[in-house]
């Protein structure tokens, strides 16, 4: 096959899904209220990684769970054709706050919410896979969809699904996630790391005592440290 064959036929099979991802615009959207209406915490993800198994049965691919420390979900599409083997990845987990928002599909689990995105990034990475699966006689290779849990609470669940062998044969590995600030339909890319990492840390502080009731007092001043207050979300549920 040409170069020029190549480029046409991959162009066909982008335009084929393009359209197919827009005529289930709204099953997207049903998806990701449903997930934000029941968040779960990292590591408690039972629920969510349930629903996300049995958005799978029945479908024509190899689906692997509780893979890693938790509920990992690899889900291995074999095209139909030879190729390299890529990896699409996709968190499930949310955060331990308080919703304020006021609309119907608001949180349900008291202290819990979807404030980071990631009932987004399921709803999108379920309905991209289902359409990979039904175009996967013409795609050349393999794909792995990847739900990774606890992406928010350290440890985290990426590193133990990596040390699990399971992704292994990826020659690359794709990672996305939302981001309120850009303009809608604006992606930024960028190879290696591009987000946030958090981890826990232990502070001591070695000198002499002093008493909050003489902040005046230098050795007291030399203790102050900022306390802050877990913050409640109001802008990320809309949509």
């Amino acid at each position: 096959m040409t170069t020029s064959n190549t480029s046409n036929e991959s162009q066909t099979l982008k335009r084929r899904l393009l359209s197919m991802l827009e005529d289930r615009k709204e099953e997207m959207i049903q998806i990701r209220r449903h997930l934000h209406e029941n968040p779960e915490l990292s590591f408690k993800e039972e629920k969510t990684a349930a629903y996300i198994e049995a958005f799978y049965k029945g479908k024509d691919v190899e689906v692997q769970t509780k893979v890693g420390n938790g509920y990992g979900i690899i889900v291995t599409i074999k095209g139909g054709k030879e190729g390299k083997t890529i990896g699409l990845r996709a968190d499930f987990d949310a955060l331990p706050i308080n919703e304020e928002t006021d609309v119907p599909f608001k949180s349900k689990n008291p202290g819990v919410m979807h404030a980071c995105g990631h009932d987004g990034h399921t709803a999108y990475m379920l309905v991209l896979a289902d359409c990979l699966i039904q175009m996967k006689d013409s795609i050349s290779g393999t794909i792995k969809i990847i739900h990774q849990h606890a992406e928010e609470t350290p440890p985290g669940g990426a590193k133990s699904i990596v040390e699990s062998g399971v992704l292994d044969d990826l020659d690359v590995v794709f990672g996305t996630h939302l981001m309120p600030a850009p303009p809608t339909g604006a992606i930024g890319y960028r190879a290696g790391f591009s987000m946030a990492g958090r981890t826990y840390f232990k502070l001591v502080i070695k000198g002499k005592g002093g008493h909050g009731s003489y902040p005046t007092n230098p050795t007291t001043r030399s203790l102050r440290a900022p306390i802050s207050s877990r913050p409640s979300r109001r802008s990320s549920a809309a949509g």
